[in-house]
């Protein structure tokens, strides 16, 4: 499994905001759906699910750099950046195929937690395997 993991999408014309560019609040949903595609594809979702927990998000951060329009093909890549004890760190990269403008830059800090009670648990090792971290970002971090 490659650490890095492609998700690709054409935007639609409804999300255009009042200014013709695909709107904020979109970028945001593609980045859900492109962290929820890795795992399902890399095996996450399935064996989270069997140790009876889950993902919920603390924060996202998103930096914008140049606008997405209608009918853009747009690669988002995205990838594990580090796991601590509760939190994972996941980062984004928005990119027009086109011309390979880079249009967006995002992370959202994952905290894995007890499905039943919400609680924050450790994050096991089984899962920092099937996630995997690609070269030149810290595998582990101080919480």
């Amino acid at each position: 499994m490659q650490p890095v993991h492609l998700f690709n999408l054409t935007v639609p014309a409804e999300v255009m905001d009042e200014n013709r560019h695909a709107n904020n609040v979109a970028y945001v949903q593609w980045m859900q759906e492109a962290a929820t595609q890795h795992s399902a594809v890399c095996g996450g979702t399935r064996l989270t699910q069997s140790l009876g927990a889950t993902w919920v998000i603390r924060t996202h951060r998103i930096e914008y750099l140049s606008p997405a329009f209608a009918g853009d093909a747009i690669t988002v890549e995205t990838w594990v950046a580090n796991f601590r004890k509760v939190r994972s760190l996941r980062r984004y990269k928005f990119i027009r195929a086109a011309d390979q403008t880079i249009l967006a830059e995002a992370e959202t800090d994952w905290v894995f937690v007890d499905a039943a009670t919400g609680r924050p648990q450790a994050i096991p090792d089984e899962i920092r395997k099937v996630f995997g971290v690609p070269a030149g970002e810290a595998a582990e971090a101080r919480e």
